[in-house]
């Protein structure tokens, strides 16, 4: 049902896309418009991974460096039957976490070092499951292509007033109308296939993790967190806010206006009941699956989880 509800907001992402090209120029303009949106999406396709990680001044983590996150992450992305992805650190107080890359061939995962200092173990492997979960489900594609349509269908707006067409069929009050409303319906969208997939990817990452209540404990402590210290880079760069485990702004008013998030404690309940359901352990933790054993580590640490 996810992806059914996705595809169907992804086509409205579209047809709004479409629309507003024709309201500009008529059929070539729709035709323009959909070329346009091609092109875009097919060099974010390619790039996306790269910028959002120079973007969050990430740094790769190397053989040798924080052996026991690499070996958590290894492990959980067996359990999820994927690849290792690539593992970053961004250099942030704020605990949080994103997934991105293209396919599960071409993926990163990277967590803060905040979120490093204020979880343990446990809690840790629930956050990786969650962005793997993320990766198997091809979220963080879907996520980037509805993030370029909402930015293209913006600059559609704005140049709303350059085009006379747009002011034949629709006047002055209409055109201004559209500058506004149609970034707004972007917006609309562009949240709700966010919070279509992060309460997929929470139920999926339970499942890689094998305890619901790891991620649930773990989104608890990062959503207070995350409402106590800035994340200055999100804030600089909010288009990227939906890539995160937990809504990384909060600094500005305007923050909470289109939350990509569901409410952080719908989430906990869900994971909860699913734990209920399961028979899942209770938050002491007193179990673990083969992933989050500790790992004798091979390397010189130099880190928290080095």
């Amino acid at each position: 049902m996810g992806y059914i509800k996705t595809g169907m907001l992804m086509a409205a992402m579209t047809a709004l896309f479409m629309g507003l090209g024709y309201l500009l120029g008529g059929s070539s303009g729709m035709v323009i418009a959909l070329v346009v949106a091609a092109a875009m999406n097919i060099f974010t396709w390619w790039n996306s991974d790269k910028a959002l990680l120079k973007m969050h001044n990430a740094r790769a983590v190397g053989p040798g460096e924080a052996d026991s996150l690499l070996e958590l992450v290894a492990g959980l992305a067996g359990n999820a039957g994927l690849p290792v992805p690539a593992v970053y650190i961004l250099e942030s107080a704020q605990p949080n976490a994103f997934a991105t890359g293209r396919n599960p061939q071409n993926a990163a995962v990277a967590v803060s070092t905040g979120l490093l200092r204020s979880l343990r173990r446990e809690e840790l492997a629930g956050v990786i499951a969650h962005e793997l979960a993320h990766i198997r489900n091809h979220d963080t594609a879907i996520m980037t292509v509805t993030a370029t349509f909402a930015g293209a269908i913006s600059m559609l707006a704005n140049f709303a007033l350059f085009f006379g067409g747009s002011r034949e069929r629709l006047g002055l009050m209409g055109t201004l109308a559209m500058m506004v409303l149609a970034p707004m319906a972007a917006a609309v969208v562009q949240m709700a296939v966010s919070r279509t997939r992060e309460y997929a990817a929470d139920k999926a990452g339970a499942e890689i993790c094998q305890n619901p209540l790891w991620l649930a404990s773990a989104l608890e402590k990062i959503a207070m967190g995350a409402a106590r210290i800035d994340n200055e880079t999100a804030e600089r760069n909010p288009a990227s806010a939906h890539m995160f485990i937990i809504n990384p702004l909060h600094a500005h008013k305007r923050d909470k206006l289109f939350s990509t998030h569901p409410a952080t404690e719908n989430r906990i309940a869900a994971l909860r009941e699913m734990a209920r359901v399961g028979g899942g352990q209770d938050p002491a933790f007193v179990t673990r699956p083969a992933a989050t054993r500790p790992q004798k580590s091979r390397g010189p640490k130099s880190g928290p989880w080095g």
